[in-house]
């Protein structure tokens, strides 16, 4: 029996990696794999070493964690209504434009239904009482980020339009989604009058099996919209690009970022963590390089995949905006299911 399962998780593992991505070689491109321009060396330990001496904090039980109600049909106008459902899930409804980030509605994310990683608190919205969704943009191939059920589902309830970095839209096509062309670091792709976005770095890492280690893109995207310019991060360790990314969004027609998707999970023990996940520390220190005027929290409170506890990115989020100086009102932690409106 349990050499049958090893052999079926193998099977399983192996049919799920991503095939090459072909392309012109960049400076994060090598012909077969993408790669972090501004990591120069690797963690100081490995994985394993990590494994074997994890030091999870604590995640109580949520039986009674908040859903919450239907939202608006469609938002009209240049407010901004934000609804945090949880990870790096977010419902963004401004201008008549329902969109969706890295929606994921699962019990549990991994290879199959039964094997990975459970989710511990339940989604801020009930999947049936979503409104037309009409975009939904993937960060990168992570089963945590980009959740195939999930987009069967929406392609059934809803044929969005989705958006992927390179070598990604394979995933979606999977399951029937309708696709944009996949998107580079810097590309700009006009959605429609009322969108516009432009793809950017970030410093992570990609793969669906065991041996498709970095074979597509990861991404984050700025939102042009007549509310103003939108970040959504995805996944990143801390690095220069934020920066780059800050000057970007100045140079665009929507101007500076009004309003930022930061992570702030997953991030212990910063010794292995820090190149691929922004610690909350590291995240405030984003928020300044941007010159965002505001930032809310993600990739926290669903699932433990880091050794932070539950508590704990909110936790040092507050003590890192007091030891930078940054007014806590300009990095928020929302709450899942409860809608933020920005004017």
């Amino acid at each position: 029996m349990k050499n049958t399962f090893l052999f079926l998780l193998a099977v399983g593992s192996l049919a799920a990696c991503a095939p090459r991505y072909r392309g012109p070689v960049t400076d994060h491109f090598n012909g077969k794999k993408f790669s972090n321009p501004a990591i120069t060396e690797r963690p100081s330990g490995s994985v394993l070493e990590w494994l074997l001496h994890r030091d999870k904090g604590p995640w109580a039980e949520q039986p009674d964690a908040f859903v919450g109600p239907r939202p608006a049909t469609r938002v009209e106008g240049d407010s901004l209504v934000v609804t945090f459902i949880n990870h790096s899930s977010f419902l963004l409804q401004t201008n008549g434009l329902n969109i969706l980030t890295d929606p994921v509605w699962s019990d549990r994310v991994g290879p199959t239904s039964w094997l990975g990683i459970k989710r511990r608190r339940p989604p801020g919205l009930r999947f049936d009482e979503l409104p037309p969704i009409d975009v939904v943009l993937l960060s990168h191939s992570h089963y945590d980020h980009l959740d195939l059920p999930t987009i069967r589902n929406l392609v059934k309830a809803h044929n969005p339009l989705v958006v992927t970095p390179l070598g990604v839209s394979y995933l979606p096509r999977r399951v029937g989604a309708r696709v944009a062309r996949e998107l580079d670091w810097n590309d700009t792709l006009r959605i429609s009058e009322k969108l516009s976005l432009i793809c950017t770095e970030a410093q992570h890492f990609s793969n669906r099996g065991l041996g498709d280690r970095d074979r597509t893109l990861w991404a984050g995207y700025l939102l042009q919209t007549t509310y103003g310019t939108i970040y959504f991060c995805g996944d990143s360790g801390y690095g220069p690009h934020f920066k780059r990314i800050g000057e970007q969004a100045n140079r665009s027609v929507a101007g500076p970022i009004k309003l930022a998707l930061l992570p702030i999970g997953s991030y212990r023990p910063e010794w292995f963590m820090a190149p691929i996940h922004v610690s909350p520390a590291s995240a405030v220190r984003a928020l300044t390089d941007l010159k965002a005027a505001q930032a809310l929290g993600i990739h926290f409170g669903t699932f433990q995949q880091g050794d932070d506890g539950l508590l704990e990115p909110a936790r040092d989020l507050r003590k890192a905006l007091d030891i930078q100086a940054v007014s806590p009102n300009r990095f928020l932690v929302p709450e899942e299911g409860r809608p933020m409106v920005f004017k």
